[in-house]
């Protein structure tokens, strides 16, 4: 790649389809699985939301969010949208009604999933995409591999609705790498992890289970794994179209952010892919749920313990420390999961004040 940015996308003549009730009101969601908005990932979940009152709004998926204005893709090309309202409360993935003569957001369909990160500057939680069936958490085989934070994409994609899947990149520079899957299978019961070289064809053979007609997944990692080689290629893109890539430092394997704001691909198989910035720090926040799935050999013995109020730190009948003294649970797993749970609790709002009249708290600082 010569490191050129992406072109910006060009609004393109819209050419939806739409079809007429025997009422004579015009239905603008699609009607045969043929549509163009299916590869989008359209589906009854979004139609059903549509109001008898919203025939004329056509339904599009936001592709990109800039400071003061939404991309959407129609399914037969990109359009640029003014919208009602502050881009924040849009994410990429985002299914919104548009009024097709102005050529503006008039409102957002309920989300089947969000992605979303907490981050010390924001009050608010940032936004990361909507609507993602399987979350690729790409990580490669040198110093970037962190259990540590794999477990904390792990709870975000389990808290958000998502399939995890981990996918391990630049497996042809170490000498096992089933050592390193063998690591990353281990951090969550039943977990996928798939191996690939992302710049070879294979690579989309390897992750075509979750790249099919209408679904969607997200790439997240740090800068410098693979992501966007890892998505030109799911997404057969040409040297003209390739997001740009860059190399990593080999001292400590960080990489550049060559992916500066988050966008939507079609891809091989009839798919869409999410490609994200490399985040540098991810704070959990609200992922109770989230944290149980990722711990679910701790979770289950909680209940076992003494006192219902166990800490798993000195409690006398502690259920979660014996396992440790057995040699079935892994002294650094408890370490990680008191980390992440007193982090989370620190970080999320707890509603306040008498019943019936209840408030939100910011969160506190993490301890």
């Amino acid at each position: 790649m010569d490191g050129r940015p992406p072109r910006p996308l060009q609004p393109e003549p819209l050419a939806l389809a739409t079809t007429r009730s025997h009422s004579g009101q015009v239905n603008s969601a699609p009607q045969s699985p043929s549509s163009p908005l299916n590869s989008l990932g359209w589906s009854a979940f979004f139609a059903d939301q549509i109001g008898s009152d919203e025939g004329d709004l056509i339904p599009v998926r936001v592709s990109v969010v800039h400071r003061s204005r939404l991309v959407a893709e129609t399914g037969t090309g990109p359009v640029r949208l003014d919208l009602a309202g502050s881009t924040m409360d849009y994410a990429v993935g985002d299914w919104v009604l548009m009024d097709a003569d102005r050529r503006k957001a008039m409102r957002t369909l309920s989300r089947r999933t969000l992605l979303r990160r907490r981050t010390e500057a924001a009050h608010l939680p940032q936004l990361i995409a909507a609507n993602v069936d399987t979350l690729f958490i790409v990580t490669s085989c040198n110093d970037d591999f962190n259990p540590a934070r794999l477990e904390r994409y792990l709870a975000l994609a389990n808290e958000a609705g998502a399939e995890p899947v981990i996918v391990l990149t630049k497996t042809d520079q170490v000498s096992d790498p089933q050592v390193w899957r063998a690591q990353a299978a281990a951090l969550q019961r039943d977990l996928d992890v798939v191996m690939v070289d992302a710049t070879a064809p294979d690579a989309a053979v390897a992750l075509a289970p979750w790249c099919g007609p209408g679904q969607t997944v997200a790439l997240v990692g740090s800068s410098g794994v693979g992501k966007s080689t890892l998505l030109n290629t799911l997404a057969d893109k040409d040297d003209e179209a390739a997001q740009p890539t860059g190399g990593i430092r080999e001292n400590d394997a960080k990489g550049r952010h060559t992916t500066t704001a988050r966008s939507l691909h079609a891809i091989v198989g009839g798919g869409c892919a999410i490609d994200t910035p490399g985040m540098r720090t991810l704070h959990v926040s609200g992922v109770s749920a989230g944290l149980d799935v990722l711990f679910a050999e701790i979770t289950e013995l909680a209940p076992l313990c003494r006192f219902r109020d166990c800490t798993h730190a000195h409690e006398p009948g502690c259920a979660v420390q014996a396992a440790v003294a057995a040699g079935t649970l892994p002294p650094e797993r408890l370490d990680r999961w008191r980390k992440l749970d007193a982090e989370n609790r620190a970080n999320t709002p707890v509603p306040t004040g008498p019943r019936g009249n209840k408030s939100v708290a910011p969160p506190g600082k993490r301890r």
